[in-house]
């Protein structure tokens, strides 16, 4: 019973954490007259602060030390820190700036260009369907780029960049909570000068805006760290083939949004574009069932034939003892 209580709030986080990346377009345009980048400044600041008090809550203060004792790691983490800050700057801008279902197109194919990373850089090798599902990914990407009449660049930036953060953040091995705190210490002063460098030029939003405004502007910690800390309670509590099904939950409410809410255009060559990417991520999505099927199947009967007596004969034949009772061994002919 306590599993399965465990399992459904698991899923209960998931579909949480999921949900608010997804419809997180619609705060984004709250903030304006503020401009992108000041978003993002806030955004790296506040979710320090939010992750600060997290972690002063829970007490867990001993990684510190050990992470700056580690030069290698402190590295990996500032790469991660800057490309999720890519990723974080771009989204914002293309939410505000009328581009939501093209920045959902990017978290959709962003499972096809971890997958091409592997390849490429880690030497992991695909089976035929995860091939297939790939080269499905690229002629998509090549039919939206001929009906854009040039790349779908805000797609392919947030998904390379997506897809490195992921990268990066399986090298380092952190918790959730431990990295997050880590990347936003790593721009947290760049952040901060660049606020109080908006702030002397009469140009910060967070001073003329109001009290409504600021509190808004404060809230990106909470809207920032907020499903962060959801996924990881699911992370523990599913299974990882579940999160791989949820985690495209987001980009299509994304997607959704951006159609009935956004009314953003969806001439024919964008379908057929969209098209593509969801075949392909429904190749993927069959092959790992299957495969995680297979594997399950594999595990019980090896459990099964271990659990199985051995055949009488067979231990017969091990025995060094004779069933007339003499030592096969010790006996002299």
């Amino acid at each position: 019973m306590k599993g399965t209580n465990e399992q459904r709030a698991g899923l209960l986080a998931g579909f949480g954490a999921y949900g608010l990346w997804g419809l997180v377009p619609l705060f984004w345009p709250l903030l304006k007259p503020s401009g992108a980048v000041e978003i993002l400044a806030h955004r790296m600041a506040w979710s320090l602060v939010v992750v600060g008090v997290a972690l002063l809550a829970l007490r867990r203060w001993s990684w510190i030390g050990e992470l700056l004792r580690q030069p290698r790691k402190l590295a990996l983490i500032t790469v991660a820190a800057v490309v999720i800050s890519v990723n974080w700057g771009l989204y914002i801008w293309s939410v505000n700036n009328g581009h939501v279902v093209e920045a959902s197109l990017g978290y959709f194919i962003n499972p096809l260009v971890t997958i091409a990373m592997g390849v490429l850089l880690l030497g992991e090798r695909l089976r035929p369907v995860q091939w297939v599902a790939v080269g499905t990914g690229v002629a998509s990407v090549l039919v939206l780029a001929i009906g854009y009449g040039q790349p779908p660049w805000i797609s392919l930036v947030l998904a390379f960049s997506f897809a490195t953060y992921g990268l990066m953040k399986k090298k380092v091995n952190m918790g959730g909570l431990e990295s997050l705190a880590a990347e936003t210490a790593v721009v947290f002063v760049p952040a901060l000068g660049y606020l109080l460098w908006l702030a002397a030029r009469g140009e910060s939003t967070f001073t003329s805006g109001g009290a409504g405004h600021a509190a808004l502007l404060a809230s990106t910690g909470v809207v920032t760290a907020g499903p962060l800390i959801l996924f990881g309670a699911a992370a523990i509590r599913v299974p990882l083939s579940t999160l791989g099904l949820l985690q495209y939950l987001a980009p299509v409410f994304q997607f959704i949004l951006g159609i009935v809410y956004f009314h953003e255009a969806m001439p024919p060559e964008r379908w057929a574009g969209f098209g593509l990417v969801w075949l392909a991520l429904a190749l993927l999505t069959w092959d790992a069932l299957r495969t995680s099927r297979r594997t399950r199947m594999r595990a019980l009967a090896a459990r099964r034939a271990a659990a199985q007596p051995a055949p009488a004969d067979a231990e017969d034949s091990a025995s060094p003892v004779r069933r007339d009772g003499s030592d096969a061994v010790t006996r002299i002919p």
